[in-house]
């Protein structure tokens, strides 16, 4: 990622962590929201007004700068070898799905069967393959970036598509809190790109909501999965009479 993009990414990320929006910048910036949004959409920033935005988050531009160069040095992915390890340890994979879900040590020996020695062992191991710092106390520091994701086409992606989607799709999805909606229809190529974006912006929404719930106790959150997919496709038994 250029140097530009970087800071900008990051410096949206600062904006997020405080709780503030284009419209506060646009306001210490003197401009209109949607000048603001042009300006971080074109990356394009002056010094002048770069100093201002930092100075609303109680940071110097070098602090920003530092920040974002350590962004650039997060985990995105795992090598494939790095993944394959992972499948071939479950308890490796369940330990690494468990902090990405910000899970700490104390919560995952508290309820799930593994004992303290072997979860220490675990954590030594991410730690080495740098996915994790393990600090004194058994404290840890996540080192994946927000946006990391298992690779594309890769060992753990292919078992979801052996395993996991099955045992997904078992249910009726009928109780309460389960929800299924299916829609066929004919659509447009830019209709359909309209909905990745959807569905695009749905993960987010769910992940940050994650993100949030992290803090309550560990019995008032329930293991969620959400799928969100669209491709062309037609059912088989109506393919058929295609001419």
């Amino acid at each position: 990622m250029a140097q530009t993009s970087l800071i900008i990414e990051t410096l949206k990320s600062c904006l997020k962590e405080n709780n503030l929006t284009y419209v506060d910048v646009a306001k210490a910036l003197d401009l209109s929201e949607a000048s603001v949004k042009r300006i971080f959409a074109e990356q394009n920033i002056s010094l002048q007004r770069l100093d201002i935005v930092c100075r609303m988050l109680n940071l110097e531009i070098c602090d920003l700068t530092r920040r974002a160069e350590k962004q650039h040095e997060e985990i995105k992915e795992l090598t494939e070898e790095q993944e394959a390890n992972f499948v071939k340890q479950p308890k490796l994979l369940f330990i690494a799905y468990m902090l990405l879900n910000d899970f700490d040590f104390s919560a995952i020996i508290e309820n799930y069967k593994i004992e303290e020695l072997e979860a220490v062992q675990l954590l030594a191991h991410l730690d080495r393959i740098k996915f994790i710092d393990l600090l004194p106390g058994n404290r840890i520091k996540l080192l994946t970036s927000r946006n990391f994701r298992w690779r594309k086409n890769g060992v753990i992606e292919r078992l979801f598509n052996q395993h996991i989607r099955k045992e997904f799709f078992q249910s009726n999805f009928t109780k309460s809190d389960e929800c299924m909606k299916f829609s066929g229809a004919m659509l447009s190529r830019s209709s359909m790109l309209i909905i990745h974006n959807k569905i695009k912006k749905l993960i987010l929404e769910f992940n940050e909501l994650a993100k949030q719930d992290a803090n309550l106790p560990y019995k008032e959150r329930l293991g969620c999965s959400l799928v969100g997919a669209i491709r062309p496709w037609e059912f088989s038994l109506f393919a058929q009479y295609r001419k």
